[in-house]
This record gives C-alpha cells, sequence and structure tokens, in this order.
C-alpha cells in the first residue's frame, strides 16, 4: 500500500465559521468473480445507489474464492485486509461474500434487498457523529473529537465511463493520508484519475467518522 503523508498542518483560529460537512453514508461490499451470489449483490447496491443519493457505495474485489475459477483482476490485497479487519471488529467466524458494511458500524450480506435496507434503517438510528470534515477551495479541514487514534484514507475507484465493470464503483487503489488525533488538521485535496473519496475511520477498522467524494 502507498503510504504518504500529506500536508498535515496543525491550525487554530483558521475558518472560524465553517460549514458542517454532511458526509455519505460509506456502504462497501466484498466482493469476487468467482462469488456466484455477487451479481445480485451487484445488483442489489446498484438498485440502492440509484435511488439515494446520501450513500457511497465502494466495490472491494477479494481473491479468495480465486482456486474456483480465474483469478479476479480487480482483487487488491487491501481489500483483504480491510475485510479481515471487520471481521475481527463485528467478531465473524471468517469473512465471506457478499458482504456488505455500513460506517463501519453495521453488516450483512448484500445479496438481499431487505438486508441492506434493514440495515441502513439500524443506522440512521444511531447517534450523529461529531466530525467535520469541509472542503475550501483546494484544501480539506478535519476538526471534531475521537475517542482514540483515527486514520485518513484516500481510496479510488472506478465511476462513470471509466467503471465498465458491472461493480458499483469498483476500487482500484487505496492511501494511507497519515494518522487523526483529533486536532483541527488541513490537507490538500489530492488528484484523482476516476472517481475517489476521502474517508476518516477510527483505527483498526472501526466506524467510519466522516466521508468526502472528491470526484467526480
Amino acid at each position: 500500500m502507498k503510504r504518504f503523508f500529506a500536508s498535515l498542518v496543525l491550525i487554530a483560529g483558521l475558518w472560524t465559521s465553517p460549514a458542517i460537512a454532511e458526509g455519505p453514508v460509506l456502504v462497501e461490499l466484498f466482493s469476487s468473480q468467482n462469488c456466484r451470489s455477487c451479481p445480485k449483490a451487484h445488483r442489489t447496491l446498484k438498485a440502492v445507489s440509484a435511488e439515494r443519493e446520501d450513500l457511497l457505495v465502494l466495490t472491494w474485489s477479494v481473491d479468495y474464492w480465486d482456486y474456483l475459477g480465474d483469478k479476479d483482476p480487480m482483487a487488491m490485497k487491501e481489500s483483504k485486509d480491510r475485510q479481515r479487519g471487520y471481521t475481527d471488529r463485528f467478531g465473524l467466524r471468517g469473512p465471506y461474500t457478499p458482504q456488505t458494511v455500513y460506517n463501519g458500524l453495521e453488516q450483512c450480506a448484500g445479496s438481499k434487498r431487505h438486508n441492506v435496507d434493514r440495515a441502513l434503517e439500524r443506522l440512521e438510528a444511531r447517534e450523529a457523529l461529531s466530525v467535520d470534515l469541509v472542503r475550501k477551495g483546494n484544501k480539506l479541514r478535519l476538526s471534531g473529537r475521537v475517542p482514540d487514534l483515527a486514520d485518513i484514507w484516500l481510496v479510488d475507484y472506478l465511476s462513470g465511463d471509466a467503471n465498465t465493470t458491472d461493480m458499483v464503483n469498483p476500487v482500484t487503489r487505496v492511501t494511507a493520508l497519515g494518522p487523526w488525533l483529533g486536532n483541527s488538521v488541513e490537507l490538500d485535496i489530492p488528484v484523482c484519475d476516476s472517481g475517489c473519496a476521502v474517508i476518516v475511520q477510527e483505527s483498526g477498522f472501526g466506524p467510519v467518522l466522516a466521508t468526502m467524494v472528491i470526484a467526480p
């Protein structure tokens, strides 16, 4: 995984009245081209995403079903590592596909629409988080409170005409922008090849604290 720290600068007294950043709900689908139930999950998430503008769906391809067929060309080590983190976080017996995770707080099989709808309903009943991610010009400002260390991730994915797959926003690259301790920080907006988003998440693949789509 490419790792770098992107101009994290402590700021004080800057942007005295920032707008509150309302990030989309992060819905993560873990899938494989060799998973028989995954095409249904892709269709389900595509339908849900089309109906709601408050979601960011990302598809993470894993390779542990490759022995059942051809090697999945979209699979990444980062996808498997991320799902393993969620497996431990949710106390599951093991990873599975098609698994969906919602803001790092809820999880369910993504092939059935009623499972997805209920997970989103449970998420809406939770208390709002006190973290703001605000864009201003070519900068992002992050502020709020976190119970412990958080990670800042840049996730690149295929979107629009660049996405020729049946998946919703398949992830192509993950970059760690740095750790966050809950102080006010400012970072440069990264350059994206296609779609990309910044995700702030408690370390250890905990709750997602903030999400912002950078492009398109």
